[in-house]
């Protein structure tokens, strides 16, 4: 187990953000058919908050896609380890995510679906590190911008711990100490 260090993103402000986004959703896609594809794991605990924020019925799936292991930097290399099983053919996807960092996977994701001839593909998550990103990809919901520090809880994880804490924690990883 690694140290706690500090909360970074309070029950609150999460409660707060994820209502925001889930009411700008709602505006931006009444009337249309829109899926939630949430990215496994961590994005479970923000896309079933978020979900019941949405104010019309919506289309949900889960795809686990991996970059990280069990280390705390990512390495670059996308693999898809469970797909979709929703036909997104002419439907709108919004990919939701727990944290943005390189933007690589989402990158990669949102590739993959405009082949799939979606409707259109847009990115919601409800953390982003704008300091890490290589990838220049468009974060249309955007929750909570935080600094470059390794963070656990609201979903996030430090190989498997801590995704049940109900704020954003700092952890004191390897390399730190």
């Amino acid at each position: 187990m690694k140290e706690l260090r500090k909360v970074l993103v309070s029950k609150a402000q999460l409660e707060s953000r994820v209502k925001e986004l889930g009411a700008a959703i709602s505006r931006d896609y009444e009337g249309k058919e829109l899926v939630l594809i949430g990215i496994l794991k961590g994005a479970a605990v923000f896309m079933a908050d978020l979900m019941r924020e949405i104010t019309f019925p919506v289309a949900i799936d889960y795809m686990s896609v991996s970059s990280y292991g069990s280390s705390s930097t990512t390495s670059g290399v996308i693999t898809i380890k469970q797909d979709i099983n929703t036909d997104i053919r002419g439907k709108h996807v919004l990919l939701v995510e727990d944290l943005i960092d390189t933007g690589l996977t989402l990158q990669h994701l949102g590739q993959l679906f405009a082949l799939r001839e979606a409707a259109s593909v847009s990115i919601c998550t409800i953390l982003s590190k704008p300091s890490r990103r290589l990838a220049d990809i468009p974060i249309d919901y955007c929750g909570i911008e935080i600094p470059d520090e390794f963070v656990v809880g609201y979903g996030l994880d430090y190989a498997e711990q801590y995704r049940n804490l109900p704020e954003v924690w700092i952890v004191e990883t390897e390399e730190q100490q």
